[in-house]
């Protein structure tokens, strides 16, 4: 069985939050061993020190060793006097037995540690019984005399030690020697040690398990949209194409549901516009046919004769079927960008008025008033097909000399812009309502009111010259004509634009 992305998206999260706590438990183990090992030699550095400093004192005092060197009560008085405060036992932890008879009469709030003096006879010394890390501490120093021979301690514990020279009046008398930490081994230290990494370890699972839960939920939260979009992209493939997923965020998951619900709408509109063409074009295509039957079959039957009105009438459906599916191939062959244009820098203005030098005998024939082209007197170069441009234009007139009632008005207008070659078709009634004009380039679209069979045809003229404009980086509209009928807008853009774009 496959494995739920959900699944493995949370196994993902969890793995590298479990990855980032081990290597935090360890890093802060290691720091912790690190830092506080570094602690203790610190705090013995400054035991070496105040050491040091004391046993100056007592050379200075007594001009030689022989008396500290044969008094190991001593040596140790002064090793626990030179002891860090934090380094000492509590009070509770040691037993201490005093002798001085010159300290029996002291209060017992008086400090139950003191430096003892350099004439006390060794047999008044202080001896106490100290725990062990103390008598650890003190087999760790050693003193040498001036010639670095050992005078205290044991011999075979002196080599790796770190000598710190005792100076009297500027002159070495003697070197003190110590044996820094390596490891930890007190119980204290050790103790410690352990209820930190203890804490830490606590703390560690406590985030594991908060990271398991939050996972879980990061993994439930992301996977969720992705659910309903594929739950949706399944019905979209099965033909339900209106619908739709939820945008419930501003993330990337949230722009990808409203990109799909874009998708989808471009789906549905797309298959509508392809039932509405089919069904079109089955309707354009069964009139003039049923019309050419009905003709045939009324010569055959003998109801009508079979003259030259006969003939004809058959002729002129024959041509206007072959008009449509010439329109309707034309119209296929832009679509799929297969139409060929044979692009040339060419005089626009020239192109115009030679198709409409050609219309001149239709627009007299439909009694229109035609006020000529009003364009530049220079030539306007432009860079397109001039065979394409030609059906641009014809198409153009054809609609105005379909749809503009006789007596009326056409007047067509070209200029130069600064990046654009302006053309402008207006005629007068009837117009088209102003909801209708963006429609006018859709397939096989016709204005009842203005646009029937006997006049019209089947509503792809205006789709063909949208594209053969788009074909050329321009664009086309339609708007309100001034004389009361319609207006066709058509810009071209210099050849300097076209090279740009």
């Amino acid at each position: 069985m496959k494995s739920s992305i959900t699944y493995r998206l949370f196994w993902a999260i969890l793995l590298a939050a479990g990855l980032a706590v081990v290597s935090m438990v360890l890093i802060a183990q290691w720091n912790l061993n690190r830092g506080f090992l570094k602690f203790v030699r610190d705090t013995e550095e400054i035991g070496v020190a105040s050491l040091s400093s004391t046993l100056t004192e007592y050379y200075a005092e007594h001009q030689n060793w022989q008396r500290l060197q044969h008094d190991d009560h001593l040596w140790r008085d002064l090793i626990r006097e030179s002891l860090p405060r934090d380094m000492e036992p509590p009070p509770d932890f040691m037993l201490s037995v005093r002798t001085m008879g010159n300290r029996s009469q002291e209060s017992p709030a008086e400090p139950d540690r003191q430096r003892p003096s350099a004439s006390t006879p060794p047999s008044q010394s202080t001896e106490q019984t100290t725990l062990p890390f103390i008598k650890n501490y003190n087999k760790r120093f050693f003193l040498f005399d001036s010639r670095k021979n050992l005078l205290i301690g044991d011999p075979k514990e002196s080599a790796q030690t770190e000598l710190t020279p005792l100076q009297v009046n500027q002159q070495v008398v003697g070197y003190l020697g110590f044996t820094p930490t390596t490891r930890l081994t007190d119980n204290r230290h050790l103790l410690f040690l352990h209820s930190q990494k203890m804490t830490v370890i606590i703390v560690s699972i406590l985030i594991v398990l908060l990271s398991t839960g939050l996972s879980l939920l990061l993994a439930w939260r992301l996977v969720r949209p992705l659910k309903h979009l594929a739950k949706t992209t399944h019905k979209l493939t099965g033909g339900e194409f209106s619908s739709r997923v939820p945008v419930t965020s501003n993330d990337e998951l949230g722009r990808l549901a409203a990109d799909f619900n874009t998708l989808a709408l471009t789906l549905e509109k797309n298959e509508q516009a392809r039932r509405q063409w089919v069904a079109d074009i089955s309707h354009e295509l069964r009139t003039p046919i049923g019309i050419l039957r009905g003709e045939i079959e009324a010569l055959l039957d003998g109801v009508r004769k079979a003259d030259t009105k006969a003939l004809e009438s058959l002729h002129t459906e024959s041509l206007r079927l072959g008009r449509l599916v010439s329109d309707l191939y034309q119209l296929s062959m832009s679509d799929l960008g297969a139409l060929t244009y044979r692009k040339t820098r060419i005089d626009g203005i020239e192109v115009l008025k030679e198709v409409v030098d050609s219309y001149l005998g239709e627009i007299e024939n439909h009694q229109l008033h035609f006020f000529g082209v009003a364009a530049p007197s220079r030539p306007v170069e432009i860079f397109g097909d001039p065979e394409r441009l030609h059906q641009l234009f014809s198409n153009l007139l054809d609609n105005s000399l379909k749809y503009t009632e006789a007596g009326g008005y056409l007047k067509i207008v070209a200029s130069k812009g600064k990046e654009v070659l302006e053309i402008n078709f207006q005629d007068s009634a009837p117009s088209v309502a102003t909801e209708n004009l963006n429609r006018l380039f859709d397939r096989l679209f016709r204005v009842e009111s203005s646009r029937n069979r006997a006049t019209g045809g089947a509503g792809l003229g205006l789709t063909i010259c949208r594209n053969i404009v788009e074909a050329h980086q321009g664009s086309i509209a339609a708007l309100k004509s001034p004389l009361g009928g319609l207006w066709i807008k058509v810009t071209l853009p210099l050849p300097g634009v076209t090279d740009a774009g």
